[in-house]
């Protein structure tokens, strides 16, 4: 299908949906999985194109892996910090956690490795990252174009690292050596604007749940030190929480068809950073509930909302969720410090701005101290083809528009395969 027609709504009921498991927390279950000592089953993970690529990638370095598609389960058995083929080839598509974890985890480990990927994946930068592997003497050689896959790595392993990386830009380096630590030892040093990111928030958490032991100490909101000595660990079951990102499409719902929204299994305590487009949505004039099946948003009484001013640097893959949101708003909304954004799947806030244009929003993108803002003024809103970039959450966000609005089609529907391929049908579900 290379086109999806949204069909609008004329009386919204309320919403009760399920969402699948969450890819951050899949990848990083299954790279820790793969570092421990003994078989790991992981339960209620999310089979998508970048939890695939890395089951995919786990497999070509020999480390033995069994599927469940059906059951939303994988076993892993781990190698002790080992990986069975220190000479491999692999290929991580288009995913970004992929890309990040897999080139720490082999730079640590060490081999000779060659890393291919998506032609997208070509266009999003590593130099940074790999800039700091060959101060380690990690050596590197670039294939194409300096900086980006695909390239070759021969690492002699690292041990007992100590190095500094900005959080600026990406959390995932961040998160990749923090989990290879366990591995080889490691003091890292947080700087930057992220250093206590959500993603960084999910890592952490996780492999005290594998049963890493380290310390941490923060400096005056400026930097934050991790120390993790060289260690053992195991883990014989885990249970991967909902993709609250996958979640916040249909919370969005709730306030721009004024009805009740459950999401079965979310629930307030997730250590996922996209809980606080929640929270938003609170300040919105919507109420929250959290049930034991699972959160409830209710916008039942919910008289339409004013925009408002937030920054959403922590949690900017809801930045385009938001984005539409304001578009139904009564005043202008200010989305802050996104400019990040600008480097992932796609130029997510250039994205922003040519879409809401064309379906009648004002939106001007302010650029200051290396930050980006978004300003949107919400117009008379028509239908129109909506270009998705080739990224999933242009598609799923956008496509809300059309719940309301006639005319509203989602060029490549295809793309949410990144991380929730039966969006649409659940979509399908709810507008009958």
């Amino acid at each position: 299908m290379d086109e999806y027609r949204v069909k609008k709504i004329e009386n919204a009921e309320d919403i009760c949906v399920s969402v699948p498991g969450s890819k951050s927390i899949t990848n990083r279950a299954l790279l820790l999985a793969a570092m421990s000592n003994g078989v790991c089953e992981i339960e209620d993970l999310i089979f998508c194109d970048d939890s695939i690529a890395m089951i995919e990638c786990l497999k070509e370095l020999g480390f033995e892996i069994c599927v469940d598609e059906e059951e939303h389960r994988v076993s892993v058995r781990g190698e002790n910090g080992r990986i069975p083929n220190r000479e491999s080839t692999i290929n991580v598509r288009s995913a970004g956690t992929t890309a990040r974890f897999m080139t720490a985890f082999l730079a640590v480990v060490g081999g000779n490795y060659t890393l291919n990927s998506s032609e997208q994946m070509k266009k999003r930068p590593m130099k940074d990252f790999l800039d700091v592997l060959e101060e380690q003497g990690v050596e590197i050689t670039y294939l194409e174009e300096e900086g980006h896959f695909p390239f070759k790595m021969a690492s002699e392993g690292l041990s007992n690292i100590d190095l500094s990386i900005d959080t600026t830009t990406s959390t995932q380096y961040a998160s990749a050596l923090l989990m290879a630590g366990a591995i080889s030892g490691i003091k890292l040093q947080l700087t930057g604007k992220r250093i206590r990111g959500s993603f960084i928030k999910i890592t952490l958490h996780m492999i005290h749940q594998f049963g890493i032991q380290f310390q941490g100490e923060e400096d005056f909101d400026e930097t934050a030190t991790y120390r993790i000595e060289k260690q053992e660990f195991s883990k014989e079951q885990y249970k991967v929480e909902p993709d609250m990102s996958s979640a916040c499409y249909f919370y969005a719902m709730a306030v721009i068809l004024g009805v009740k929204t459950r999401v079965n299994r979310i629930h307030l305590d997730s250590m996922q950073g996209d809980i606080k487009f929640i929270y938003l949505l609170e300040r919105l004039g919507a109420k929250m509930y959290d049930t034991p099946e699972g959160l409830e948003v209710n916008a039942t009484e919910l008289d339409g909302y004013d925009g408002i001013d937030i920054d959403m640097s922590d949690f900017s893959d809801q930045a385009l969720t938001m984005a539409v949101v304001a578009a139904f708003a009564k005043s202008k909304t200010t989305i802050r410090n996104i400019g990040h954004a600008r480097k992932q799947e796609s130029d997510r806030v250039q994205a922003m701005a040519n879409e809401l244009r064309k379906i009648g929003c004002n939106v001007e993108i302010i650029e200051h101290d290396g930050q980006t803002d978004v300003e949107i003024t919400p117009g008379e809103l028509n239908g129109g083809m909506i270009e998705t970039y080739e990224d999933h959450r242009v598609a799923m966000s956008f496509a809300l528009i059309g719940l309301v609005v006639d005319d509203v089609i989602i060029k490549d529907p295809s793309c949410t395969k990144k991380t929730f391929e039966k969006y649409f049908n659940i979509l399908d579900k709810i507008t009958g």
